[in-house]
């Protein structure tokens, strides 16, 4: 059962890898990077309500209801609602999540060498700190992405659903059995 543990993992190491490879990460940091001088893209026309479908009727009004709530914020509280959470979270994120995984698969090949029950544990505890920080980066990248940061701020990533739905999937199933063959070897 290690075995079959530590191939999914594997696995799961592998298609993270491929989400990384294949995300716009690099492009959206190059993208940040570019000079100030470029000019601005153009502000998006509006639609008039008669040519609008009921969706973007919809999206109107609900806009409408939120700059009514928001005209009264002061600029400190403005800047706060866009600013993220935590400055630096998604980089922390983007090395520890790959690194604890990382590091916890080491432990899981040194349990399914040698089966001691320690190394198991440890392996677990880096695996459920790694899926935290997996869950938190994934939350990160979503509020990144419905937020639409100043001109020359860094781009949210965009990663494939498919992707991210395979590594996640596959990282559940690694948690199940690794926790499970944790508990059944332990006696």
């Amino acid at each position: 059962m290690a075995i079959v543990v530590l191939v999914l993992w594997l696995f799961t190491a592998g298609a993270g890898f491929y989400l990384l490879a294949t995300s716009n990460l690099g492009r959206a940091r190059a993208a940040a990077a570019t000079p100030a001088s470029q000019p601005a893209p153009a502000e998006p026309a509006t639609v008039p309500a008669a040519a609008a479908g009921s969706a973007s009727q919809a999206a109107s009004k609900r806009d409408m209801r939120r700059a009514a709530r928001d005209r009264f914020d002061p600029p400190s509280l403005t800047a706060a609602k866009s600013a993220p959470a935590v400055p630096g979270l998604r980089s922390l994120l983007e090395f520890a999540h790959p690194a604890f995984a990382i590091v916890g698969l080491g432990f899981w090949l040194g349990f399914t060498m040698v089966h001691d029950r320690a190394l198991g544990w440890i392996a677990f505890g880096l695996v459920t700190a790694a899926v935290c920080l997996g869950l938190t980066w994934y939350t990160a990248n979503t509020r990144a992405a419905r937020r639409e940061g100043p001109p020359g701020s860094e781009p949210a990533p965009a990663f494939r659903t498919r992707l991210v739905l395979l590594h996640g999937s596959a990282a559940t199933v690694t948690f199940a059995l690794a926790a499970l063959t944790a508990l059944v070897l332990n006696r």
